[in-house]
This record gives C-alpha cells, sequence and structure tokens, in this order.
C-alpha cells in the first residue's frame, strides 16, 4: 500500500465532502422543488456553468480510457479530441435555443420538450427511457475510473473488503447529493476541474522531459505499435478514416443530448451563458489532447498491462513523486463524482417527470417531483454501484458502447425538433424504433468489441461507427412514414410552442 498516495487522497476526498454538504446552502433556494434540487434553480453563471459542464463531460472514465485507447490502438484514440472541438459550434448554434423553449415552458427534461412540441406520450417515454438507459452503464464506467486508481495504491482485495472503498465513496456521494441536489457537484467541479489542470501541467512539464522529449516518445510508441498482435500506428491508415471520422461526428452529435449534458445547460441563467461556454469549453479539449497523450508516455515508459484501465495510474505512480501521485489519484476520482452526481439527477428528473409524473401519479406536484426525484437518485447509484460489484466491468463497458448508439437516435426528435414540425410524431417514433434495432442488432453482430460496423455494399466495404449508420436508417424511416401519415392525414398534434419560445433572450450572469 502506497501511504503517502493514500493519505493524500483521503484528505482531498474529505474536503470534497464537506463541500458536497455545504453545497445545500450555496445560493440557497427551496430544494423542495424540482427546479432548485435538479436544475439549480437555473441560477448558474458564466464560470459555474463551465466547471459543471467541464467536470460533466470530461469525466474520470475520460481521463482512464481515452489514453488507455491511444495505449493499445495508437491513432485511432485520438479520435476524442477532434469530436470535442466539432461538438462546441453544434452547441453554440442549438443548445441556446433549447435553453430558452425550457426555461419559457418549465422544462426540466429533453423528453419534456419533445412532449411538448410534438404532444406524444409515446415519443416523450421512448426519449426519457432512452435517456436513463444510456445513463446508467456511464455512471457504471465512473466506478471503473475510481477502481483504478483506488487499486493502483495498494487497496485491493476479493469480495466485500475489497469493494469497500468504493462502495463507502459512493454512500457519501448518494448521500450529499441527496441533500444537495445539483448545487453539490457545482461546487465540487471547481476543485476538481482546478485539480486536473494543476496534474496536466506537470505531467506535461515532467513526464516527456524524463522520457526523452516528445520525439522519443512518440518514435517509441510507433515502434512498439507496430509490432502488436494486433498492429497500431501513430498515423491513421487511410482504411482507418471513414471509422475515425464517423466515430468523432456521430459522438461530437451524441454529447449533449446525453440526460446530463442537458441537465449541465438548463441549469445555465441565460441562453447567452450557454453561448459563452460554449466559445470558452474547447480549453478543455486541449487539455484533453495532452491527457490523451499520457498513453504514449506510458509505451515510451515501458508499462506493460492487460489492463489497459490501470495504464494512467501506473505512469502517475512511476515518473511523479508519491504525494503527487496521491493529488492525482484525487483528481481522477472527484472526477468521478462529479459526474456521476450528475447523471444520477439526470436519469432521475427523466424518471419522475416523464414516467412517474406521466403515468404513474398524474397530479403530482413540485414537491412531489423533488423527492420521487431524490430517492430515485439513490436508486440510480446504488444500481450502477451493484453493476460493478457484482458483475465483470466488460458488462458496463459493453453497454456503455450501446448507450453511445442509443442516445444519438434521439436526435431527430430533440434536436431536428427545435427547428422544425415537419417530421410527423409517429413517423419520428418509428424512426427512433428503427435506429435503435439497427444499432442494438449492429453492436450484437461485433460481438460488442467495437463501436465500429463494416457495412457490405456490393463490392465494397465500408466502416463506420455504429451509431451513424443507425441514425441514418432512423431518419429515413422518419421521412418515409412522414410522407405516408401526412397523405393520410394523421392527426400530427398541437405544438404547446412558439416561434419566440425559442429566441428569448434572458439576462445572464
Amino acid at each position: 500500500m502506497n501511504g503517502t498516495a493514500l493519505t493524500v487522497f483521503i484528505f482531498f476526498f474529505i474536503l470534497v465532502t464537506v463541500m458536497g454538504f455545504l453545497a445545500a446552502r450555496w445560493r440557497r433556494g427551496d430544494l423542495g422543488h424540482i427546479d432548485e434540487w435538479g436544475l439549480g434553480g437555473r441560477r448558474f453563471g458564466t464560470l459555474i456553468t463551465w466547471f459543471l459542464l467541464g467536470g460533466d463531460l470530461y469525466t474520470a472514465y475520460t481521463f482512464i480510457a481515452v489514453p488507455a485507447l491511444l495505449y493499445g490502438s495508437g491513432a485511432t484514440g485520438f479520435f476524442a479530441v477532434p469530436y470535442t472541438i466539432i461538438v462546441y459550434p453544434f452547441v453554440f448554434l442549438v443548445m441556446p435555443r433549447m435553453w430558452s423553449v425550457a426555461k419559457k415552458h418549465g422544462f426540466v427534461t429533453a423528453a419534456d420538450f419533445v412532449k411538448g412540441r410534438f404532444d406524444s406520450h409515446w415519443l416523450a417515454l421512448a426519449i426519457a427511457v432512452t435517456g436513463i438507459l444510456a445513463t446508467l452503464p456511464y455512471i457504471a464506467l465512473q466506478l471503473v475510473g475510481m477502481q483504478s486508481v483506488i487499486s493502483a495504491m495498494g487497496i485491493t482485495g476479493k469480495g466485500f473488503m475489497g469493494e469497500l472503498p468504493l462502495i463507502i465513496a459512493f454512500a457519501i456521494l448518494a448521500v450529499y447529493t441527496y441533500t444537495s441536489g445539483l448545487r453539490a457537484p457545482a461546487m465540487i467541479a471547481i476543485v476538481k476541474d482546478i485539480m486536473i489542470y494543476l496534474t496536466i501541467i506537470v505531467v506535461v512539464a515532467v513526464v516527456p522531459a524524463k522520457l526523452g522529449g516528445f520525439a522519443h516518445i512518440f518514435s517509441v510508441a510507433q515502434t512498439v505499435l507496430s509490432h502488436r498482435s494486433i498492429p497500431g500506428a501513430v498515423i491513421l491508415s487511410p482504411k482507418a478514416y471513414l471509422p475515425y471520422a464517423t466515430l468523432a461526428l456521430g459522438s461530437a452529435l451524441a454529447l449533449f443530448l446525453y440526460p446530463h449534458s442537458m441537465t449541465g445547460t438548463l441549469s445555465a441563467s441565460g441562453r447567452k451563458v450557454v453561448k459563452r461556454n460554449a466559445a470558452l469549453l474547447p480549453i478543455y479539449s486541449l487539455v484533453l489532447a495532452f491527457i490523451t497523450l499520457m498513453g504514449y508516455m506510458a509505451i515510451a515508459d515501458g508499462i506493460k498491462t492487460k489492463d489497459t484501465t490501470t495504464v494512467v495510474p501506473l505512469l502517475l505512480l512511476h515518473q511523479l513523486p508519491s504525494w503527487f501521485a496521491g493529488f492525482a489519484f484525487a483528481a481522477i476520482a472527484i472526477g468521478a463524482l462529479v459526474p456521476a452526481a450528475i447523471m444520477s439527477i439526470a436519469a432521475a428528473n427523466l424518471f419522475t417527470r416523464n414516467i412517474y409524473k406521466a403515468y404513474i401519479r398524474l397530479g403530482a406536484t413540485s414537491q412531489d417531483e423533488a423527492r420521487v426525484a431524490k430517492l430515485s437518485s439513490l436508486v440510480v447509484k446504488v444500481g450502477a454501484l451493484l453493476f460493478i460489484v457484482l458483475l465483470p466491468k466488460s458488462y458496463a463497458i459493453n453497454l456503455q458502447l450501446l448507450g453511445g448508439v442509443w442516445i444519438l437516435q434521439t436526435l431527430p426528435a430533440v434536436i431536428l425538433g427545435l427547428y422544425t414540425r415537419w417530421l410527423h410524431r409517429h413517423a419520428l417514433l418509428l424512426g427512433w424504433a428503427a435506429g435503435m434495432i439497427v444499432g442494438t442488432s449492429m453492436a450484437i453482430a461485433n460481438g460488442f468489441k467495437s463501436s465500429i460496423f463494416v457495412l457490405h455494399v456490393g463490392q465494397g466495404a465500408f466502416a463506420a461507427y455504429a451509431a451513424v449508420d443507425a441514425l441514418v436508417a432512423n431518419l429515413i424511416v422518419a421521412v418515409i412514414f412522414t410522407f405516408i401519415f401526412n397523405a393520410i392525414g394523421a392527426n400530427k398534434g398541437a405544438d404547446q410552442t412558439q416561434a419566440s419560445d425559442y429566441l428569448t433572450s434572458e439576462a445572464s450572469a
């Protein structure tokens, strides 16, 4: 056991725990109302929203998995950098419209918007269920990230005792999220992001110099990758262009469809705050680029491991003093708590607003909603914890692969719906079903080993991100059946929104 690293780790973990409980008093509001508990009262300004979204999107699993992918596969692992560059112009154009219409009508979730826009309970239910299913394995993967750093400090064991630190950490998270709502991860995200920035600055300044510089790092990485059983390279081969491009594009389109991203966006105090963050968040993409390069640093350092989730912790322990490794591990662990809290709140909001209130208790008050959301967030966390403790972590990784495919199928209703009602509500539901079936079938055909599916058309073979293929099928079905339903005069339902609702300008902090 690395006592120095563990001591530093525990200190910072206690610090953020105290902050989590104190957050209930920060920007005080009635936490018995779902708007206050689940969206922070929609009062977060530019700086807080920046930290919140940064902490929400750049998770512990990102810190662990992206360098691990580069370590194992080479240049393909770098797709995360262009995808986070592509996403922010998309956010700048689209999300202010979502914020405005949600603020105007009190929408808390994307499914709320779909219900109001298309007047379809079934379509809203499909969006809600998809969001919840896509979020649960995402939460579980944060635990994978936390597990990797806990193990790296020498806290290992079989059975209950081996998982006890993880159980304690998530129990604490559950309690302060229950009491403080979205304010807790918003406050903690400030500490988490500062710690991540400090960690990366030190890693970039120290590790490459100790390993002989970046030129040497890339040279060693190219040599090692080319001799793997499945050869990799630091430069993409032409055959990888289409998979790489579709993976980056599909991931970018999907990112802000996830419930936790939507929750972070809707908690902003104004549409100008959303736009400013779309302009400022690419700073995190620069940090992500350096995080990704840690995969090559690990190769140059001679680290050999079958469990690639341990690559970053092993590199930090080998190249940095134990006390700073403990600091970095705390940053990664806190990087698991922040998104896990936001994800559980987002999933709870979806269940409460679009399942409980819509089907179980139609006359639920705001207080009822907040109470059920709090309880639901606990259930979500317990479910994610049991998933990791009782099942192989490969299950969580496989389901997260499916989660990315599934969440992208909500794009026609949620994103296109912000601009037009031309697509018929019944056609959108059929398109969603087609996309879900096609995407899931592709993942199953791949044996959950890859998100890239090879589609054979005539004599040609086209490898692309399965989620994009499924989205194309989704859109084709939606368009065809829109013509059919319009031709037979099927009722399109009533639109609760007006054109001006999407352009409302609010004062922002």
